[in-house]
């Protein structure tokens, strides 16, 4: 018997959409999680290269959707969930809907909240399922609004290099690109908009989400400064400090080699010149490769499980496993007492994470109180779920 949302109904274009569906289908089962979606289906479209422009950001659509679901709706098919997905992420087509779905597809104007009503009355939708971690957010979350943001593809945000504001702006404007400014340098677009291909080799800008670039009001250095980017990765937050403070200088380090490698170019790009790096694990002890540092600030970007982020990478919700956050916080107390050896008496400590969970975030920040003696000046969740953007934490302490 069929279930009364989901009866077949004549569009204009059925077999397009029952292609669709079995393409999802294939999709889902050929993903085993082991890879993100952002490296899977490139790698999937290249091995199925009949598939037309159309039918990959469909099918990418409707993969990504269905993740956006989290643990909620598990009883019902892969076709109904995909449904239900579409209806409450706002699909910006709706003939899918029409022709599975003709319940849904009359109610796509509902508001969120009518939506999740809907859903719950007939199909016993529950939100708290969408994001099963709830009871190790971050004080100050809003839980409701958190969980109701994973509907909602992220936005993409840009960082426009001071003196060039003007000019990528009216690149944007000429390409017909919609777009608002969060402040001078700071825009927002809808994400996917393909900026290499509009903008060409223009180096005037950096991708960074808003969170991100919000941390750097922690910052605070002093002219003709030293400071450690410790675990730098592509190094945004060395791009920052450089911002406001272009007299700095800079140890930028990190585990991977090839990382840092990288990171010639992006600096050059914004004429960062006084910096150094070094491949450093900092989970070992890194006397003999440090012992005669000393720095007037550390930002530490720490490894974690990047919940903030999964808005991005919803697939994430269903690959966690909740037992990961004690070994994140296990790892990230171990490189912060590393790193604060380095550190001058007086000076700040900047400790970053884009995780949503206490265990990353508050819990760190009371352990470098509690057994480095370091004082809390101030700290903050960025609530990047209020702006279609990352969640991330940040604190900065002080060394006595």
């Amino acid at each position: 018997m069929q279930h009364k949302l989901y009866a077949n109904f004549k569009t204009n274009n059925p077999m397009r959409a029952e292609q669709h569906l079995r393409t999802f289908i294939h999709t889902l089962n050929t993903f085993e999680g082991t890879a993100p979606l952002t490296k899977f289906l490139p790698d999937f479209f290249r091995q199925h290269k009949q598939m037309g422009s159309n039918d990959r950001r469909t099918v990418s659509r409707l993969l990504y959707n269905y993740f956006r679901l989290g643990n909620t709706l598990k009883a019902l098919s892969p076709e109904q969930r995909v449904c239900c997905a579409e209806f409450l992420c706002g699909t910006v087509d709706p003939s899918f809907l029409q022709h599975f779905s003709p319940d849904l597809s009359e109610r796509l104007s509902l508001s969120m909240d009518e939506k999740i009503a809907f859903l719950k009355q007939n199909e016993g939708f529950d939100l708290d399922d969408v994001f099963p971690f709830t009871t190790h957010l971050s004080a100050g979350i809003d839980k409701e609004a958190f969980l109701k943001s994973f509907f909602a593809q992220p936005d993409l945000y840009i960082r426009i290099h001071s003196g060039k504001e003007d000019l990528i702006k009216a690149k944007l404007m000429d390409a017909n690109i919609p777009f608002w400014g969060i402040t001078t340098n700071t825009v927002v677009m809808p994400n996917g908009t393909k900026l290499d291909q509009l903008l060409g080799e223009t180096k005037d800008y950096e991708i960074q989400d808003l969170s991100s670039q919000q941390t750097a009001a922690y910052f605070k250095p002093n002219k003709y400064d030293y400071w450690w980017d410790a675990c730098a990765a592509s190094g945004g937050k060395s791009i920052l400090l450089f911002g406001e403070q272009p007299q700095v200088k800079l140890l930028v380090s990190d585990i991977r080699e090839s990382v840092l490698n990288n990171l010639d170019d992006r600096f050059e790009n914004v004429g960062l010149k006084n910096y150094h790096k070094k491949v450093i694990d900092l989970t070992q002890n890194v006397e003999q490769i440090l012992h005669h540092y000393a720095f007037d600030g550390i930002i530490l970007d720490a490894p974690c499980t990047g919940s903030g982020t999964w808005g991005r990478t919803p697939e994430m919700i269903n690959q966690f496993h909740e037992s990961k956050i004690k070994a994140f916080q296990g790892l990230q107390k171990t490189i912060a007492s590393n790193v604060l050896n380095y550190l001058k008496p007086g000076k700040p400590l900047v400790y970053i994470t884009c995780s949503v969970f206490k265990e990353e975030n508050e819990e760190i920040v009371d352990y470098l109180v509690k057994e480095h003696s370091l004082k809390l000046e101030s700290s903050q969740v960025l609530k990047g779920y209020e702006h279609k953007a990352d969640t991330m934490f940040v604190a900065r302490l002080m060394k006595h």
